[in-house]
């Protein structure tokens, strides 16, 4: 990827910047840990030091008990408790110097032990008469536990003499590679921009040639893509048949304009079907509506002929079978309704008003719920614009179901709304027999009922209608039931009209 000449001059100057900044860092790092050995080497001397005065201070305090014990002069025990003093003193400096280092830790942990092991022996012969027999028995005596705190010392001061090697090794190793580092990021700093310098001069008089090729290429660019959104403002407005020329360019836009003129051709070709499609549906419900009814109407009319005129005549069976072809015929007049009802969802003239819908339920149940039924309403129902004749026969087939599938004469409906955001989400419940589970999908199937089929009224198109709706209006459907426990169907109906609809209102 090419960059631009001011960017180049940007980036030359930030890494350089860069540079000088991490060999700030690096120079103020080696200082850091100059300073920082520095320290530890002067903490390891004070480690030694304190070390050094506690094995002093054990031997005065031992040496003070023995002239005392040699010459019998108890002056020789003025400095005993002081000396005690000290090496407690040493022995908590040690404790915080050495705080960082478990093993020397635990070796002054020993140390103290020692210490005051020593304390209490010669504390012991303090009490003891003064003879030169004395002083040569407590030398004696305290010469095992003297060289043991003398080894404890020993080790304790080898651990730090090492340390203040690698601690010495250390601080030479900054106090040379500091200068060096710093004057080595320098010299790279100043070799980078001169680098790149060098570059943004030999491209200075490439980049005019390449601005003069790029306003030429704009310009054509601008005249294809002008000629492009023409031909979508044309297809926005239903011109499928405009086309654009594709020029002799076999580039992006070439290929970009082939594809549109495919495009607009075949959207042509589709609507054009799409149109003939309609208008044999449209011949179709025409047909189903009065070439198929008409002779089932007939049969009808033949039918109440025969038991009007031959009531008299025809036996009790004759009169059952009658009695069934009615029933069937009924059905079927039912089922090329409902085929009629499906196929114009979706497909008439939507109109869009402000609906009441507890004023709308109020009517259905009025119309389709039987008098002995008990419909609830709650007061909280919105007001919202929407296609009135949709919602209605979503709550018709609902609420019809409701009392119709019930398995008593009485019952109560309750119909409840609530607001979840886009949408609003309806409820349907009754008190009813209820529906299995392994039904709660098949219902909504056409031809699918859970009744008799010689039912005249259980076509098993109505759920399929109500399903069809609320896909129409981008929404949900599900049943929420169990045997003996009524059925709930739960609705999601948008707020918002589709732009289509909306539109139809200007």
């Amino acid at each position: 990827m090419r960059l631009r000449l001011n960017t180049k001059i940007l980036l030359g100057f930030i890494i350089a910047l860069a540079v000088l900044t991490l060999t700030s860092l690096l120079a103020y790092r080696s200082i850091q840990q100059l300073a920082f050995y520095t320290r530890q080497v002067e903490h390891t001397y004070q480690v030694l030091q304190y070390s050094s005065q506690i094995r002093t201070k054990v031997r005065d305090v031992q040496t003070a008990v023995r002239d005392y014990l040699l010459l019998a002069d108890s002056s020789r025990l003025a400095g005993y408790s002081s000396s005690l003093e000290g090496i407690h003193q040493d022995f908590d400096s040690l404790q915080l110097l050495t705080r960082d280092n478990p093993l020397q830790q635990e070796r002054l942990d020993t140390l103290r032990r020692l210490v005051a092991d020593e304390r209490l022996f010669l504390d012991t012969w303090r009490q003891v008469a003064p003879t030169p027999y004395a002083a040569r028995d407590l030398v004696k005596d305290d010469q095992a536990r003297l060289e043991q705190l003398r080894k404890t010392v020993a080790n304790l001061t080898a651990t730090e003499s090492a340390l203040l090697k690698e601690r010495n090794r250390n601080q030479d190793f900054y106090e040379n590679t500091t200068p060096l580092a710093i004057i080595g990021s320098a010299v790279l700093a100043v070799l980078i921009v001169l680098w790149l310098f060098s570059k943004i001069t030999q491209e200075l008089q490439a980049n005019e040639r390449l601005q003069q090729q790029l306003a030429q290429i704009n310009e054509d660019t601008a005249q294809r893509i002008a000629s492009i959104e023409q031909l979508a403002e044309r297809v926005v407005q239903g011109d499928y048949s405009v086309k654009i020329s594709s020029g002799r360019q076999q580039d992006s836009l070439g290929n970009l304009a082939t594809s549109l003129n495919l495009m607009t051709q075949a959207l042509e070709d589709s609507f054009t079907a799409l149109q003939n499609r309609n208008k044999e549906l449209d011949q179709f419900a025409y047909v189903a509506s009065h070439d198929l009814k008409a002779p089932v109407r007939g049969v009808l009319t033949v039918l109440k002929w025969i038991e009007d005129e031959l009531h008299s005549e025809l036996s009790t069976k004759m009169q059952q079978y009658l009695g069934m072809m009615k029933g069937r015929l009924l059905r079927l007049e039912d089922l090329i309704n409902g085929l009629l009802a499906y196929a114009r969802v979706g497909r008439t003239e939507q109109k869009l008003e402000e609906v009441p819908v507890a004023q709308l339920v109020r009517e259905v149940a009025d119309l389709v719920v039987p008098a002995g039924f008990q419909v609830e309403i709650p007061g909280d129902m919105p007001t919202f614009l929407t296609d009135r004749l949709s919602l209605q026969q979503v709550f018709t087939n609902l609420m019809g179901n409701a009392a119709k599938y019930h398995d008593k004469p009485t019952g109560t409906i309750r119909v409840s709304c609530r607001d979840i955001g886009r949408c609003y989400e309806f409820r349907v419940q009754d008190d009813g027999p209820g529906i299995a589970p392994e039904y709660h999908e098949k219902i909504f199937l056409m031809f699918q009922t859970l009744r008799d089929r010689h039912t005249a009224e259980s076509t098993g198109i109505g759920l399929s209608i109500v399903r069809k709706i609320i896909d129409e209006q981008k929404g949900t459907i599900h049943v929420e039931s169990a045997v003996g426990q009524g059925a709930a169907f739960v609705f999601t109906w948008p707020k918002a009209a589709a732009p289509e609809l909306a539109a139809a209102l200007l």
